[in-house]
């Protein structure tokens, strides 16, 4: 059993998770969470046992000085609380960690025990893939869930998905079989530019789940962050031309996909979300397995040889040792 002491009773409380690692392409869902947690203050009240979940010599601790004396911060996984006021108020429990190295089943039944004691409605998982989409346009933001009754309420794909999983997966289906609606949200990073952070694919996954949960994030300098970002990659890619050229395929290849799109129900949507998110004082609004070769000097990959596998998720590369968090080159 599983005690609280400390934290009061919540209100409609939603669970929002993300893990570094495998699921977190660019940082994007994990840069999401912390973003909630650094906008709400969130306060933590609750954090696994390390020594049960990771293994150090892939997630290694770090050493710190406090007013001289030494500390070490272990590797973990941390679940804190925020408070969103306003007309109709709800609680969120922020959960933001590591992939863990093992026992998957019990981390993932040790975070139901707190969703449980919790009173948590609805748990919603964010990952982040690479995939053959251009940094050029809106960041694809796909929701899926495993329960047929919560796809079609709540507008979401029914996962179909077969192959090689993370923890995202894994905890979205124990969910499932605990009887707790759950959903992921997952946005695809250009696989030419996968290095964190991705704040353009962080602020998608936030306006996603705006819309999925009907709240009001104040996302800060995030917009204008993402828009720094896609004009630094703008200004790398026009110095090769090999990726330009394909940047201009993948621009054309998802504007002829985009096309059925730009009927009149589409166009009323984003501009219901558009007013959903509008604030007064300050503008919002968001403007494959292969070997890629990498060139360090200007943070861009350059394109792959063959099509990467269409359902995104492929095994990542062996990770280099002492590297705390690998991200799935799919």
């Amino acid at each position: 059993m599983i005690e609280l002491e400390g934290v009061p009773e919540l209100i409609d409380p939603v669970m929002v998770a993300a893990f570094e690692g495998w699921n977190d392409a660019g940082d994007a869902a994990s840069g999401a969470v912390a973003h909630l947690d650094r906008e709400w203050k969130g306060e933590v009240f609750a954090a696994l046992d390390a020594e049960d979940y990771y293994d150090f010599q892939v997630n290694r601790p770090t050493v710190w000085l406090d007013n001289g004396v030494r500390k070490i911060t272990w590797p973990t996984t941390r679940l804190s609380v925020v408070r969103i006021g306003g007309a109709k108020p709800r609680d969120l429990v922020l959960v933001r960690g590591i992939e863990p190295s093992m026992r998957w089943r019990s981390f993932c039944n040790e975070l139901l025990g707190f969703a449980h004691e919790l009173g948590v409605e609805m748990v919603v998982i964010l990952g982040a893939l690479l995939g053959d989409t251009p940094h050029t346009r809106p960041v694809p933001v796909s929701g899926v869930t495993s329960d047929a009754d919560l796809a079609r309420t709540m507008d979401l794909e029914e996962t179909k998905y077969e192959g090689p999983t993370g923890i995202v997966g894994v905890l979205q289906e124990a969910c499932t079989h605990a009887g707790v609606p759950a959903v992921s949200l997952w946005a695809a990073v250009p696989h030419y530019v996968s290095q964190p952070p991705n704040p353009k694919a962080t602020l998608a996954l936030l306006n996603r789940l705006e819309d999925l949960i009907d709240i009001r994030i104040p996302l800060g300098e995030l917009p204008e962050d993402a828009r720094a970002w896609q004009l630094g990659v703008d200004q790398l890619a026009a110095e090769d031309s090999e990726v330009a050229e394909y940047v201009q395929t993948l621009e054309e290849a998802r504007d002829t996909a985009d096309l059925p799109e730009a009927s009149g129900d589409a166009i009323a949507r984003e501009f219901e979300r558009y007013l959903r998110r509008r604030d007064p004082s300050a503008a919002a609004e968001q403007p494959g397995d292969g070997s890629y070769l990498r060139d360090t000097s200007s943070g861009l990959t350059r394109p792959p040889r063959r099509k990467p596998d269409p359902s995104g998720e492929e095994p990542p590369a062996p990770p280099e040792p002492d590297e705390p968090g690998p991200i799935p080159e799919a």
